[in-house]
């Protein structure tokens, strides 16, 4: 299902549950970072499970893809809905998905635990957090910028407002390990003139 309606529409060509032959030299190792600072290996990308299909598809913890793929999705939800010509979804869809489904935000729910994101002023929609206050959650953004993190400090992000989305990925577990997102985050922001 998913790479006949979403990758290949979106020719998503490096996206997939597992790293294709020809594609494994550049597949990434991914690392962790140890209570002493060090840098350990924790997932070689020459011998990793993602080299073989899985056994049960996960599109929440089991994609592999490049930051040019990644970016053809954000661009798809910046256009609502739509990339080259090809519908994805209706934009309503993109406006629903997009907006927060929360009584009040991340922080009134819980504690983050893996990132360096504190959760005030952040709601969540449909699969991505979605920036309610930018002062509550002392960040450089914009209301209404929605994306989301992985477990390997990889971030992505859509602003409609700016008209711009970014895409970082890393290969640094915890996420926690280093303020990298937070980091690029202002980096963007300060670079975006009139």
């Amino acid at each position: 299902f998913v790479r006949e309606r979403i990758l290949k529409p979106l020719k998503m060509v490096d996206t997939d549950f597992y790293v294709h032959e020809g594609k494994r030299e550049r597949f990434a190792s991914c690392y962790v970072r140890a209570s002493d600072g060090s840098r350990q290996l924790l997932d070689d990308g020459q011998s990793s499970p993602f080299l073989k299909p899985p056994k049960a598809p996960s599109g929440g913890g089991g994609l592999v893809s490049t930051a040019g793929d990644y970016m053809r999705f954000c661009q798809m939800l910046l256009n609502k809905g739509t990339l080259d010509g090809v519908r994805l979804l209706g934009r309503k869809t993109v406006s629903f998905m997009t907006r927060n489904h929360l009584g009040g935000d991340l922080a009134s729910l819980g504690t983050p635990r893996f990132a360096e994101t504190n959760y005030n002023g952040i709601g969540f929609g449909l699969g991505f957090s979605v920036v309610l206050d930018p002062a509550k959650a002392e960040i450089l953004a914009s209301v209404g910028e929605y994306g989301w993190g992985g477990m390997a400090s990889t971030a992505f992000w859509c602003d409609p407002e700016e008209e711009i989305a970014v895409v970082m990925l890393t290969q640094l577990i915890p996420s926690s390990a280093y303020p990298i997102r937070r980091e690029l985050r202002t980096l963007v922001y300060q670079a975006l003139v009139d």
